[in-house]
Formats: structure tokens, C-alpha cells, sequence
């Protein structure tokens, strides 16, 4: 059970605070049933509310600092994923996405972004769907990271892209020696 307070990963909503654990907030009879009212962290002026023993709904707690610094270490041996098959592709894409496993989506935003370079020199139009799972898939992972790593949004990707390098010079560096 989560506690108030607690940051967690709430299915479709992304990145929730536990503002209170309560009975059931429609049916005041039931005495049974425990409810988390949640906060999405970056959709403002919403509210959840969602039985605390919801097996249809994937909640579990956002990473840790040191996970998230791990995560970022480990992407450049992240492999990227090429499936021919649009349909199943896509599918790919979507389980991914509806199961919040950071691991998952950085290859998908690996794969994504090699994809579009790609059809980009290509003189190809990058697809749509292509560009709709890359924005969720950023969306969900730039949001758990931001709270991880206590730093804004907007601001975790180029902090990836700077301790990436910084691993990058320091492997050049021992290399050497």
C-alpha cells in the first residue's frame, strides 16, 4: 500500500501524489473498500480517485534518485528495437506504454529518434504515429525522471544528453590509459 504523500505511476494519468487514503468516495456504505485519492502531478486541477486493491489499473511507485541515475548510465547499452511489421510494431509501442517500464520506453525513444534521423535523410516525412508514441513515450519518462531527480520537465532530457556524455568522455579517458 502506498502512503500519503508517496509519488507514484497511476495507469493513463502519468505521475500522481497520494494526497489521502479514504472509504469509498460514492458509496458511503461501503466501509470495506479503501480508495487513494491522487494528484496528478502534471496535469493540474484533476483528481483520482481509485480502490487502493485496483488489480485492472498499473500503479506502482516512481523510481529512485539512484534508479533513475542507473537508468541513465545504462542507455547507451539500451538497444533499439526494429519491428518490420507496422501493427505489431505499434503494439510494441503501446504495451510499453501502458505498463510505465522505464526500461521500455527508452528504448522506444531510442528507436524513435534513430528512426526519424533516418527518414529525415531519406528526404521521407517522419509518421505521425511514430511521432505520437515518441511524445508519450517522453512524456511518461521525462515525468518519472523529473520527480526522481528533482528537476523540472523541460530540463530532463538535456540532462540526459549531458551525463551521457560526460560517461562518454570519461570511457574515452580510460581507454587511453
Amino acid at each position: 500500500m502506498f502512503e500519503v504523500g508517496e509519488f507514484i505511476m497511476c495507469g493513463g494519468h502519468g505521475v500522481c501524489r497520494v494526497t489521502a487514503i479514504t472509504g469509498n468516495p460514492i458509496d458511503k456504505l461501503d466501509k470495506k473498500r479503501k480508495y487513494y485519492i491522487l494528484e496528478p502531478v502534471f496535469e493540474k486541477g484533476s483528481t483520482i480517485y481509485t480502490p487502493v486493491d485496483n488489480e485492472k489499473v498499473i500503479m506502482r511507485r516512481i523510481m529512485t534518485k539512484k534508479d533513475a541515475k542507473t537508468l541513465i548510465g545504462n542507455i547507451p547499452e539500451i538497444e533499439t528495437v526494429w519491428i518490420q511489421e507496422e501493427k505489431t510494431r505499434e503494439q510494441m509501442y503501446k504495451e510499453a506504454i501502458r505498463t510505465y517500464d522505464c526500461h521500455s520506453l527508452v528504448r522506444i525513444i531510442k528507436t524513435l529518434y534513430l528512426r526519424r534521423k533516418d527518414r529525415v535523410q531519406q528526404g521521407k516525412k517522419v509518421l505521425s504515429s511514430d511521432e505520437h508514441y515518441l511524445k508519450k513515450a517522453e512524456e511518461l519518462l521525462y515525468s518519472e525522471m523529473s520527480i526522481a531527480l528533482a528537476i523540472p520537465k523541460e530540463k530532463v532530457e538535456s540532462y540526459i544528453s549531458t551525463e551521457i556524455g560526460k560517461s562518454a568522455r570519461g570511457n574515452k579517458i580510460e581507454t587511453r590509459n
